[in-house]
């Protein structure tokens, strides 16, 4: 296991608390305490998941999840003691991938972060790497100034033939199949 998990809050028993937890079930843990602290941290690349307190001083969680959005796409847990529905939405619409209200079961926070970091490594882009402005992803390579994709470096035109090929290429299939494909549409 070993994912790397950043946790902030600027009350430090909390921070403690939670990174004994953690650590207990296999994850490295980080710590910050307050928002700025947080956007500092966010930049590690081995970093996975932030556990985030909405009020802190300097800067408050919310604030710091936007920012950290700008960056990052990696899972982003609340952990606050605002509980009110509209406290929830907000935060979720903010960019947070969960909400969890204070206090808390910690099992239940154990479970969040597994659920989190299984959807991320399993269907995020916790792979994807950018390579000489090129973003590569398994057999996937995309050249944005291009506007290219390319599977197993194969590129593709735009054309329907080309999309097709790729399709077909990802799933398996020979290429020959998609000339049929093709004149079917």
């Amino acid at each position: 296991m070993n994912e790397c998990i950043l946790v902030v809050d600027d009350d430090p028993e909390i921070v403690r608390a939670i990174a004994i937890l953690l650590e207990k079930e296999g994850y490295q843990v980080l710590k910050a305490y307050n928002g700025i602290e947080a956007l500092e941290q966010a930049i590690n690349p081995a970093l996975r998941l932030i556990v985030i307190d909405v009020m802190m001083p300097r800067l408050d969680g919310l604030s710091a999840v936007m920012k950290i959005r700008e960056k990052r796409n990696l899972p982003i847990i609340v952990l606050s003691a605002k509980s009110e529905d509209s406290d929830k939405v907000l935060g979720l619409s903010m960019g947070a991938d969960d909400y969890i209200a204070k206090p808390f079961h910690p099992q239940e926070l154990v479970a969040r972060v597994r659920s989190q970091l299984r959807r991320y490594t399993q269907l995020g882009d916790v792979n994807a790497q950018s390579q000489g402005g090129e973003i590569v992803n398994g057999r996937l390579c995309y050249r944005p100034e291009e506007r290219v994709l390319l599977v197993d470096d194969v590129v593709t035109s735009g054309s329907t033939l080309s999309e097709c090929a790729c399709i077909l290429r990802l799933a398996g299939a020979s290429e020959g199949s998609c000339a049929v494909l093709a004149r079917a549409r």
